[in-house]
């Protein structure tokens, strides 16, 4: 049995007692019980852990020694462990008292949100310094700021996610039951220190997020997708389809968009590439961004994007609202799921046929999955070029069978030629994004679609990035590079007065 599972007899009684008190009583000092609980106990050697054998065997201990030496070695392990739960029974008397003492002032104060954040912190700290002189804790001055923080949040915000929301390096949060949290930072996966209570604290957070959105998650309906007000991307799905307990993955969103600029400092591509892509959203062609998960291609959908004029008239059709298009004249359409009774949904498919009907000098959809995929090639066949769509896919080879796919999908009985045909026509240029092992984004291929041979659609690669090595530290060490040849629409160009560097496609 663990050090921590031997002091576990007399937290628990402490922390009993502190409940049996009650919020408006004075709490037990957690320390005095331990010590109280240490000073009753048998001296009695404790056993060793595998781990703690381990640690010591490695220093040359052996654990059939006499083990009195261990207190010192302990010492401030048993400190620390009695520290975190005196803390935590703090936060939560603090946070039920206010909840059971607050007057109406205080709610409507709570009720004004963020907006009276600072005056909702002053109104913990009066609280926390009471419980403290009250239960004979003694906490430092950047522990109580700390404590005022996550409680605030808790009221507030979104609890222990509040951090990792504000946190700017973070792009992904992974919430896999209570006790593991892990986050997305430089395209690393990393486990993180946060924690939940439990399920219900998990759960009530997860109620938070859904309620100004008027959606709801239980046994009934266990899946969800949403957004919250930053325009960050949930999904949630809990038990009984998730075993291991509520599961939340958050997608976050850069508060201000990346510039074609910073893609090219972050190496994701060249500025050869760069200027390719702005003449091809100005000449008016039909781009389709393929990659896989988390590859970056709603980023690079938007960098696209900005290279529309302002003068045009755009439409943005998602699943969930992450576009941020610079421009005055966007009408935003997002897709709605069905109710609880199974009616009123919404898809992709009728909003890219509605969007036919709204006078769209271009459309973005930010992403096909099924059959709205032949209404998107239709669209682009019937006078709405310049429009931009992304799709999953593990290279442009591979997008061209997932657009067979989906177009199949929409139950038109086509014959598979004819498809062929409406893809060939339909899109002029395929972007394949990868995310690297390094955690890097790259545009891989830049790939014109030339149109049909026999019953083949012809590609040809016009920019690409090739790896040459990976480093010691584990990065990918490459370059990009044209391959020598022309597109076939340079006459675009000159129509829509697009001009480039003669040498653009040359190969060094």
């Amino acid at each position: 049995m663990s050090l921590l599972k031997r002091l576990g007899r007399t937290k628990e009684q402490a922390i009993k007692e502190v409940e049996r008190r009650g919020v408006n009583q004075p709490a037990a000092n957690l320390q005095e019980q331990a010590d109280k609980g240490r000073e009753t106990a048998p001296r009695k050697a404790p056993a060793w852990t595998p781990d703690e054998h381990q640690t010591y065997s490695r220093l040359g201990e052996n654990k059939h020694t006499d083990h009195s030496h261990m207190a010192s070695a302990f010492a401030a392990r048993r400190s620390a462990v009695v520290q975190i739960d005196q803390i935590q029974a703090l936060r939560l008397a603090i946070h039920r008292r206010i909840v059971d003492e607050m007057t109406v002032a205080e709610q409507q104060l709570i009720a004004q949100g963020k907006e009276a954040r600072e005056q909702i912190k002053n109104l913990i700290s009066s609280y926390l310094e009471r419980e403290m002189v009250n239960s004979n804790y003694n906490l430092s001055r950047a522990e109580r700021m700390a404590l005022v923080d996550d409680i605030c949040d808790e009221l507030l915000g979104l609890g222990p996610l509040e951090p990792l929301l504000k946190d700017d390096s973070i792009t992904e949060i992974m919430v896999n039951g209570p006790k593991d949290i892990f986050v997305e930072r430089g395209g690393k996966l990393l486990l993180t220190d946060t924690r939940f209570y439990d399920d219900a604290h998990l759960m009530n957070i997860i109620e938070r997020i859904l309620a100004p959105l008027g959606r709801r998650v239980d046994e009934a309906s266990p899946l969800v997708d949403a957004r919250l007000a930053d325009g960050s991307r949930v999904n949630i799905i809990i038990p009984p389809l998730s075993l291991t307990g509520p599961t939340l993955t958050i997608r976050k969103f850069a508060q201000n968009a990346l510039s074609v600029e910073n893609l090219v400092g972050l190496g994701t591509m060249s500025e050869e590439m760069a200027m390719f892509l702005e003449g091809c959203v100005k000449a008016r062609l039909n781009i389709l961004v393929a990659g896989g998960t988390g590859s970056g291609k709603t980023t690079t959908l938007n960098v696209l994007s900005s290279f529309i004029p302002s003068a045009e008239r755009i439409v943005t059709i998602e699943d969930a609202a992450e576009l941020r298009l610079q421009q005055r004249h966007v009408v935003i359409l997002e897709s709605r799921p069905a109710n609880i009774e199974g009616t009123g949904a919404v898809t992709i498919r009728d909003l890219v046929r509605n969007a036919l009907r709204m006078r769209p000098d271009r459309i973005i959809v930010g992403e096909v999955r099924s059959g709205e995929a032949l209404d998107m090639l239709q669209a682009m066949n019937t006078g709405h070029d310049g429009s931009i769509t992304t799709a999953h896919a593990n290279s442009p080879r591979d997008v061209l069978s997932r657009l067979e796919t989906m177009t199949l999908m929409a139950g038109m009985e086509l014959p598979v030629r004819a498809v062929r045909t409406q893809i060939a026509s339909a899109i002029n240029l395929i972007i394949q994004q990868s995310r690297l092992q390094d955690g890097s984004r790259k545009l891989t291929h830049i790939t014109e679609v030339q149109g049909m041979e026999g019953d083949t659609i012809i590609l040809q690669d016009l920019f690409r990035y090739v790896q040459d090595y990976i480093d010691q530290e584990g990065r990918s060490v490459g370059h990009y590079e044209a391959t020598g040849l022309q597109p076939t629409f340079m006459d675009k160009f000159r129509i829509h007065g697009v001009e480039l560097p003669r040498d653009i496609f040359k190969k060094h």
